[in-house]
């Protein structure tokens, strides 16, 4: 288990940490600033700094099998650490900051496009979801034109806790079919952009969508009889 610090502050770039366990799958520290691979988002990648210097570089970052449980997969050839090192734990911020414009923009397309979404994958610079919606009449421009002014609105984004019987009261928050939110701890994250959406969402994002900076849809594919593939990609 360790202390999960992107989830509080997504804008922290690094943090001194400890050395947990060392195995076969990975890395774990006490404290963290490495998202794991989830909802939709890749796994941070970055460096962990030891006191005399030596870096171990981390090309990937997965949840473990316990609760806030992360481990950071190091380079086959990175140099070894042990069980009560202290280090600092960097994130390759440019990248992470792409992810989280991306994962933002994402949430503003569920507000743009009616229909509950089926799937969905963060890329970096690029992105997609997957709508149940029925028909081929989905608009590319009138998309991109909606999508720019609600990022160029600049509404305020932060994220927010309810509890499990607040969820289950209100259904309509949940709009992926594919992935449910997790419940049983007793409560659950929240991601809110002011006045435009509102789902659980667990992710990393950026304060204000006027961060995004401009997008554009670049397809929209028939993936079945009722399922629309929406890809977009940051416009400049």
């Amino acid at each position: 288990m360790s202390a999960l610090l992107f989830r509080d502050d997504a804008y922290l770039r690094s943090c001194e940490a400890r050395v947990v366990t060392v195995d076969e799958r990975g890395i774990r520290l006490d404290r963290t600033v490495f998202y794991p691979t989830g909802g939709g988002q890749p796994g941070d990648t970055g460096v962990l700094r030891l006191a005399d210097g030596t870096t171990v570089t981390v090309i990937d970052t997965v949840k473990g099998d316990g609760a806030d449980e992360v481990v950071h997969i190091p380079a086959p050839d990175a140099n070894r650490v042990a069980a009560g090192d202290a280090v600092t734990a960097e994130i390759d911020w440019e990248r992470r900051h792409r992810l989280m414009r991306m994962h933002t923009c994402l949430h503003l397309l569920c507000a743009v496009v009616p229909g509950a979404v089926t799937g969905g994958a963060i890329g970096d610079g690029r992105g997609r979801l997957d709508f149940d919606v029925p028909g081929a009449a989905l608009d590319k421009e009138a998309i991109t034109a909606a999508l720019n002014k609600l990022i160029a609105e600049g509404h305020t984004v932060a994220p927010r806790w309810i509890d499990d019987a607040e969820l289950e009261a209100r259904p309509e928050l949940v709009r992926t079919m594919s992935v449910k939110p997790p419940t049983g701890a007793g409560k659950v994250r929240l991601l809110e952009i002011d006045g435009v959406d509102l789902q659980p969402c667990g992710g990393t994002h950026v304060a204000n969508t006027a961060e995004i900076g401009r997008v554009q849809i670049t397809k929209i594919e028939n993936k079945g009889r009722q399922n629309r593939r929406i890809n977009l990609t940051f416009a400049g």
